[in-house]
């Protein structure tokens, strides 16, 4: 099964327990991967200025709905494009109760070789704006 799904570096870079490169493999290799997606602005790698995820375009953005649904949209434009072995079903946007300046990003996906079903939470953090 992980040879169809695939196994990558861990993330960030790290030496495993016999000084080689620390692997992932399987769902965590995806999530890894998600989480990579998500955290890279696009236009931030020189080499392919289109990778990465536009809600950082929207750090400075009023926490309301319409910041909200801007936000699901662009996440789940970004899985799609970006992530080839999951299908993106649902991305909710909520602001966090403890945390008015963190927007928890609910993403439910199947991953296509083994139709299993799975949930990340993505912390978002925006910088609030005058009260």
């Amino acid at each position: 099964m992980s040879d169809i799904i695939g196994s990558g570096w861990r993330f960030p870079p790290n030496v495993d327990g016999r000084g080689g490169i620390a692997l992932v493999s399987r769902e965590q290799e995806i999530e890894e991967a998600i989480e990579i997606i998500l955290s890279t602005p696009k236009g931030q790698r020189v080499m392919r200025p289109e990778f990465g995820c536009r809600i950082h375009e929207l750090i400075f953005a009023p926490m309301n709905a319409g910041t909200a649904a801007a936000v699901s949209h662009h996440v789940k434009e970004a899985l799609g494009w970006w992530e080839p072995r999951i299908d993106v079903e649902d991305v909710t946007v909520e602001t966090d109760p403890n945390n008015q300046s963190c927007l928890l990003i609910y993403i439910s996906y199947r991953i296509r070789a083994t139709h299993d079903e799975r949930a990340l939470v993505y912390p978002f953090y925006t910088i609030p704006g005058e009260p």
